[in-house]
């Protein structure tokens, strides 16, 4: 069968060249100018008691969920029924409808074909790191990527885009944090790169923050304490495949790069350091979505917020709530509406100091975007 071409996506800032430097101090978020945005209800689409990870939604509608890996679930997908209040089964560890072993899923995407890119990242290193392709209308696997030869021993594979135009996958990896990275993959040999490690723009900015009064705190095996700094996490990439757009989930600078630059091979980590920029100021905030017009949307962590950072590069709070605990992912619907996914990773046992104390359920929500944005992206 042939593989579909696949887009990518990064947000970006001001230009920061050098890699492993630490970037300025950021400033603080701009009050809202410039474009007006008006403030939204966000409208509940699905409420389930399974922890879910990252959501993403075929051309024909099915909405495919990967389940958190930090609460340790049974499943490792799942599949929201028609009326969004449950989860059908799709896949148990190592059996179900994908026959492949799966340890670990949090970044899955749906491209433009229906075929389902899936990252297993391995569970922090107890397995090889790898880029599943699942055909969502034929049901079987496509394609199956090894990604350990350019993962390091603490690799998350995290989140993942499309480049349609050039025909590359785009992987964040946070990693420990100080050799967070982009993993590049050619999908015409199945190549992959690693790039940009410890680059300013890929590690977390020295800060810590608290959500609902909890301060993300991981209980070591050795049962000391420690307050994680996650590196670079969201990405995505414009509908015109000119800019990917990425950020540390620690830190409140959204950046991004020419895709053009990312996807050239011949290109070390100084030279496409120098191609970086500082896009706009945002929030402590973990995944991204792109609309057509190119603006990002993103959580808020600290203030159970949704925002977003529209193209005059300002960031808009749009929505406040305590059901918003931890916006973590979103996904475009074939309509062009956005799907929103809260996961209230600050009380999972892996943020919360070996603590399980969900607020349940967990809530999925559905926004009218500023602009429509489209399945694949």
């Amino acid at each position: 069968m042939r593989v579909p071409h696949i887009a990518l996506g990064i947000a970006a800032l001001a230009a920061v060249t050098g890699c492993g430097r630490r970037s300025a101090q950021s400033a603080p978020i701009p009050a809202d100018s410039g474009m007006q945005v008006t403030t939204i209800v966000p409208q509940p689409a699905a409420a389930i008691e399974q922890p879910p990870g990252n959501l993403t939604i075929t051309p024909d509608g099915r909405r495919i969920l990967s389940l958190h890996q930090y609460y340790n679930p049974v499943r490792v997908l799942a599949e929201l029924d028609a009326q969004g209040d449950a989860v059908r089964r799709f896949a148990q560890r190592g059996e179900g409808v994908l026959p492949t072993g799966l340890v670990a899923v949090l970044g899955i995407r749906s491209d433009t074909a229906g075929v389902l890119h899936i990252l297993d990242n391995g569970n922090s290193g107890k397995a090889p790191s790898r880029l599943l392709l699942w055909d969502s209308r034929a049901n079987r696997l496509v394609r199956t990527i090894e990604l350990g030869g350019v993962t390091d021993t603490n690799s998350f594979v995290n989140d993942l885009a499309f480049d349609y135009r050039r025909n590359q996958v785009y992987i964040s990896d946070p990693a420990g944090g100080p050799n967070a990275a982009l993993i590049v993959v050619d999908m015409a040999t199945g190549r992959p790169r690693r790039v940009l490690q410890g680059h300013a723009s890929m590690v977390p900015e020295p800060e810590t923050f608290a959500v609902e009064g909890i301060t993300p705190t991981r209980r070591k095996p050795d049962g000391t304490l420690e307050r994680p700094r996650i590196g670079v996490d969201g990405i995505g990439i414009d509908h015109a495949h000119e800019w990917v757009y990425y950020a540390p989930l620690h830190g409140r600078t959204m950046y991004r790069i020419p895709a053009a630059a990312l996807a050239d091979a011949s290109l070390g980590d100084s030279a496409l350091a120098a191609r970086i920029e500082r896009y706009a100021s945002k929030p402590p905030s973990d995944g991204i979505a792109i609309d057509r017009a190119g603006n990002i949307y993103l959580g808020d962590l600290p203030n159970n917020a949704l925002g977003v950072i529209t193209v005059d590069r300002r960031y808009h709070e749009l929505a406040r709530s305590p059901d918003l605990k931890w916006v973590d992912d979103f996904a475009w619907a074939p309509d062009g509406s956005l799907h929103v996914v809260t996961t209230q990773l600050h009380r999972s046992p892996t943020l919360n100091a070996g603590r399980r104390d969900q607020q349940g359920p967990f809530r999925i929500f559905r926004i009218t975007p500023l602009a429509p944005g489209r399945v694949g992206y």
